[in-house]
């Protein structure tokens, strides 16, 4: 009988039904863990902590049936169930204020021997060492959440529930408990069941996620995929929006008859605009009283009604609309740094150019602007109310993302140029990035001294120390606005000289192309380089993250015509953790431009971490070289390339342009080949045979083998003839104009 439960399932749920009164929460639920992390997202009411209480015993259940271990817990008292050996992290913690945390593990401690004691928990967990006497109201969030993770796991539990894990979480809180799940998932010891609305989390400490939609397990897909994604992730699990339902509007599109009639005179008073539902509708709604939809009515003059993109551009305010001569944009938020903005946009109207003063302020309070903040919000997929909210963060979130959206409309920046603290320059910064490298961007912040790389990303963004913080003029502050000023106002004019001379030499310009290079990788790309540059313009980037990164965004902006994507390292960093990461659209401008692809599988035999102290615990024991005191490689496995493999093969498959993807079977690169460090052919293998596996070779789209090392003669020879025909069957070598 024991070897049964032994090989049982560690959960398996068959048509879990759940009823609160009326509403039916959870619809015939069928889910099976057998062992490690698996991780069940989905937005908001869509019935995961209910599934996680139904486990627990703690909502009665209306039919179906749950086992744990092959035995069935349905309807058993939730005491019993843990006992049985199922420990639960509930959302929201559930500490007790006045114990301190060795009396909440003391506590938890007792109820079943096995691996994890006080003393490990304190091992595992220094900080709850460090906190031992202060009470469960005394801790921080990421504290609160150590403990209750802790009280969990010294109930030694065979199966272990965790209901939200990273909440509210600061993001270094988040990745010691992704380090911490995943430590659980190698040591086999328990099987973890994570319900999260993280994506980034439930990707990365589970191979399989099951989405969760209305009480159902809308389906169960593959980790890397819908990480990598992000249609799939805002199609199944998009705010605001049902899974897979067409969203129906607030507002109306104008027809084609409103369009020809003759428009009347608009009123002169405000318009009202009702929504029947003020609140995003669940399944278990009733319908909104008379006098809750009269009071959250707006008027039309607010700007602020929910649009969809379509309805949105037909109604889009005049001023949006990209035209008349170039601009210089000056933005910032109006309510606090309202006198400091308009000294800025002072200094450059008055060298000449035209300026146009922009508000990203989410107070809600109005400014005398050029464009209001009221109208940057219309530009938020769920309009001003998603950006004008009690929660700061939130709406300045949701401001970037609107202002991003704006930007991308603006046919006519010259430059632009903000002035503020960390949450302004995190308020225009991803909207900046988006425009093409080239156009002038500068920030004046007091966070310009510091770590810039979270605003600059693979942007030309120049960032300028505010010295003082920008907070009413003084002697320093207008010292440092008027040379911002400046600079912005004499790189745009420089720029905007310079496009004559541009536009002339455009018909005789050697296209751009893009490389990726890495130390190890180094020798192929110069020769592709030298082989290559009579007849193109050749970028290399350096594959350290932001090097694919800003290499992408020249494609995406078009100034960049075809890409020898020699080396994908980052990939390595981005599945198992190293300090150089692509991010999960890497390949994605690719894919959206149909640009001309020869690509290749090098430095993927590596991962890239810090100095060897920096290296997590999970990897000790594995093979490394140190690259310089700064810089340690550890040589993947087979299993790992395996998993890269997959990773970069259903990215390939999105590519609908010209593709050739080459594998140099003698290594791939200056530490893998014989009698070097990393020489692993088996490694190799496995890399190759999962593209071989997941790629679906076309006329367009082809794997290839190559015998040499890739930093071969013949390999770079290879490479070079394979771009040359791609690219003059992808078009004739476009000209371009940067």
């Amino acid at each position: 009988m024991n070897e049964v439960r032994r090989a049982a399932a560690a959960l398996e749920i068959r048509g879990l039904d759940v009823y609160y009164g009326h509403s039916h929460a959870l619809q015939g639920v069928d889910l099976s863990l057998d062992t490690g992390v698996f991780s069940v997202v989905g937005r908001n009411g869509m019935g995961k902590t209910t599934l996680c209480k139904a486990i627990m015993g703690l909502v009665p259940v209306s039919g179906g049936s749950i086992r744990v271990r092959g035995e069935d817990i349905t309807r058993r008292p939730p005491a019993h169930i843990a006992r049985l050996g199922v420990g639960y992290v509930p959302q929201g913690r559930r500490l007790w204020r006045s114990l301190s945390v060795d009396e909440h593990l003391r506590l938890a401690g007792g109820m079943r021997q096995g691996p994890w004691t006080v003393e490990r928990i304190y091992e595992t967990f220094p900080r709850l060492a460090e906190r031992k006497d202060h009470g469960g109201g005394q801790l921080s969030g990421g504290e609160q959440q150590m403990l209750a993770i802790s009280r969990a796991l010294l109930t030694n539990p065979h199966l272990l529930i965790m209901d939200e894990p990273t909440e509210g979480l600061a993001p270094v809180i988040v990745a010691q408990v992704e380090e911490m799940l995943l430590r659980l998932g190698e040591d086999g010891d328990m099987a973890v069941l994570v319900i999260e609305q993280n994506i980034g989390v439930a990707t990365t400490v589970s191979r399989n996620v099951a989405i969760m939609v209305n009480g159902r397990i809308n389906r169960i897909i593959d980790s890397m995929r819908l990480a990598a994604d992000r249609e799939l992730q805002q199609r199944l699990l998009g705010v605001g929006l049902h899974a897979e339902l067409t969203p129906d509007l607030d507002v109306p599109a104008a027809s084609t008859e409103t369009k020809s009639a003759p428009q009347p005179a608009r009123p002169s008073g405000p318009i009202r605009i009702y929504i029947s539902n003020p609140t995003p509708p669940t399944r278990w709604s009733q319908p909104a009283p008379i006098a809750r939809i009269e009071a959250a009515a707006r008027t039309l003059s607010t700007q602020v009604a929910r649009l969809d993109d379509s309805a949105r551009r037909r109604r889009e305010p005049a001023t949006s609309q990209p035209s008349g001569p170039p601009v210089v944009l000056v933005v910032g938020t109006l309510d606090t740094k309202g006198t400091e903005l308009r000294f800025i946009r002072d200094i450059i109207a008055g060298s000449g150019l035209r300026t146009r003063l922009v508000d990203v302020s989410t107070s809600g309070k109005q400014a005398t602007c050029d464009v209001s903040a009221q109208e940057i919000a219309l530009n938020h997929g769920r309009g001003g109310s998603a950006v004008f909210g009690p929660d700061r963060g939130a709406a300045v979130t949701a401001m970037a993302d609107a202002f991003a959206n704006w930007l991308r409309r603006q046919g006519n920046v010259a430059a632009i140029i903000s002035a503020g603290g960390s949450g302004a320059a995190s308020l225009v910064a991803p909207g900046m990035r988006i425009l093409p490298v080239g156009v002038p961007k500068l920030i004046v912040s007091s966070v310009a001294s510091g770590d810039v790389g979270p605003y600059v990303g693979p942007a030309d963004i120049a960032m300028m120390y505010s010295v003082t913080d920008v907070q009413g003029l003084n002697s320093i502050s207008r010292a440092v606005l008027s040379n911002a000023a400046n600079a912005i106002a004499g790189m745009a004019k420089a720029r905007l000289d310079q496009r004559e001379a541009r536009d002339r030499s455009a018909a005789t310009a050697l296209p751009a192309i893009g490389i990726t290079m890495f130390g190890v990788t180094t020798a192929a790309v110069q020769r592709i380089a030298a082989d290559l540059r009579e007849e193109f313009e050749c970028l290399v980037f350096h594959a350290t993250g932001v090097g694919g990164r800003s290499m992408e965004k020249l494609v995406d902006s078009g100034q960049i015509a075809g890409v020898v994507d020699l080396t994908t390292t980052e990939i390595c960093d981005l599945l198992m953790g190293g300090v150089f990461p692509a991010t999960e659209d890497r390949f994605g401008a690719i894919i959206r431009t149909r640009a001309p692809y020869v690509g290749s599988v090098g430095a993927l035999d590596m991962v890239n971490f810090g100095p060897p102290d920096t290296i997590p615990e999970r990897y000790r024991g594995r093979k490394f070289h140190v690259h310089n005191p700064q810089v340690t490689l550890m040589r993947t496995t087979a299993e790992e390339n395996e998993r890269m493999g997959r990773w970069i093969g259903e990215r390939l498959n999105q590519m609908d342009g010209p593709v050739r993807f080459f594998l140099p079977e003698g290594g791939v690169s200056a530490l893998d080949a014989p009698r070097q460090p990393f020489w692993d052919p088996e490694a190799d293998a496995a890399l190759f045979r999962a593209l071989d596996r997941t790629v679906r070779q076309t006329g367009s789209r082809q794997l290839i083998r190559v015998k040499q090392n890739i930093n071969d003669p013949e390999f770079a020879s290879t490479i070079v003839g394979a771009f040359r025909a791609l690219f003059g069957r992808a078009g004739a070598r476009r000209r371009l104009v940067r």
